[in-house]
């Protein structure tokens, strides 16, 4: 069985699944408080589901990019998990898994969350399912170069709530939640692939380096 941490922005999600398919999931509002509620979310899904840690053959987790905070408690976390009982990590790609959620729609797929200072964190993937691939990776910009560089036929995707639909006006946004049990299934497909990451080495997806002081919000 598999576990699967999203932690990347104010909801927080985790999944427990068995060879990627979902069995339980947890999503949540939990503002800046990930460091409080991610573990006693994780100990509840699993009693919920009669799983025991020593179940766990896996740990998916969401790197980002998104809240320092809230990103480096969901990596360390997972990180943790990975050394203490000797579990195989992955780590799964913030803008990936939402448009994971779009990946059937025959469309190009440009994921897109606010990233502060007037910019937008966005990458383009393509489907459907058997053939998902990255065609422009994560990277930061302005809304105008932002549609400059899209695919001109690509689906737009946010968070919702995030607020992206006010800065590209000219575009319809499709709105989303992000869902631990979308990374579980890619998550799955990586490990399926031999393609792991090094719990030592593994660290957050940060598009800018984050901010001195206790106002921690890099992207």
């Amino acid at each position: 069985m598999e576990l699967s941490i999203d932690t990347a922005s104010d909801w927080a999600s985790v999944a427990v699944s068995k060879d990627g398919r979902l069995l339980g999931e947890m999503t949540w509002r939990c503002e800046r408080q990930h460091s409080v509620q991610l573990l006693p979310a994780v100990d509840g899904l699993l009693a919920r589901l009669d799983v025991h840690k020593r179940d766990l053959r896996a740990v998916f987790v969401c790197v980002g990019p998104g809240g320092y905070a809230g990103l480096r408690v969901g990596v360390s976390t997972a990180k943790g998990l990975a050394f203490a009982m000797g579990l195989s990590i992955a780590g799964v790609g913030r803008l990936e898994a939402e448009a994971y959620q779009f990946a059937d729609c025959r469309r190009p797929v440009c994921a897109v969350h606010r990233a502060g200072r007037g910019e937008l964190a966005w990458a383009v993937y393509r489907g459907p399912r058997q053939e998902w691939r990255e065609i422009a990776s994560p990277r930061l910009s302005t809304p105008d170069v932002l549609l400059a560089e899209a695919p001109s036929d690509a689906l737009f995707c946010a968070e919702e709530g995030d607020g992206v639909d006010e800065m590209l006006e000219t575009v319809v946004v499709a709105p989303l939640r992000r869902r631990a049990g979308v990374l579980a299934e890619l998550g799955w497909r990586r490990l399926s692939a031999g393609s792991v990451d090094d719990a030592q080495t593994l660290v957050p997806l940060y598009l800018r380096e984050p901010a001195i002081g206790p106002a921690k919000t890099s992207l």
